[in-house]
């Protein structure tokens, strides 16, 4: 598909077929994702796929209900992590900008725009979720020390074709200095 085509058509899906996501496709899409952009390359993006007992524990125990059924309706979640204390630093642990270690979010986001952008070319439904429980999800799952839950991501083939909602225009987006 082209980048536009692409961009135009990603929807966040929360209706999922149970078909299940075959662990190779999943591969092919960390492998696209890989390629996002991220604070001196330092890549710190990083994917738990969950499947089973343990997503079903995440949706009904670590989310609000209004993503609970979302979850629950998927067959996989992804739980992007970051790895601590290197977007927005230099080598000897000072800051580089006024932002900090926000950059961490910066880069996650990217990740996981790319993450899904490359699932919505394979055929797949994704929606980018932030309201969660991280103490509850490490109860549930093992997050490797130095990394923190910056999204989830419910993945799995569409049972729904969303409408894109109204975009506002180029003239509100857009000024030049």
């Amino acid at each position: 598909m082209d980048a536009v085509k692409l961009l135009e058509t990603r929807r966040s899906v929360r209706k999922y077929k149970s078909d299940a996501v075959a662990h190779e496709v999943l591969e092919d899409i960390v492998k696209i994702a890989s390629f996002a952009p991220s604070w001196k390359n330092t890549q710190t993006a990083r994917y738990i796929a969950v499947e089973g007992d343990k997503k079903e524990d995440i949706a009904n125990t670590c989310v609000p209900d209004h993503n609970k059924a979302i979850i629950n309706s998927a067959p996989m979640l992804i739980v992007v992590t970051g790895i601590q204390k290197r977007c927005g630093y230099e080598r000897d642990g000072s800051f580089t900008t006024k932002k900090e270690d926000r950059w961490q979010n910066f880069d996650s986001g990217i990740a996981a725009q790319t993450f899904c952008l490359a699932a919505h070319d394979k055929g797949l439904g994704t929606c980018i979720l932030g309201i969660f429980d991280e103490d509850a999800i490490k109860k549930i799952i093992t997050i490797p020390e130095g990394q923190e839950i910056m999204a989830l991501i419910p993945i799995g083939y569409a049972d729904e074709e969303p409408q894109a909602p109204k975009r506002k225009s180029v003239e509100e987006l857009l000024s030049y200095a």
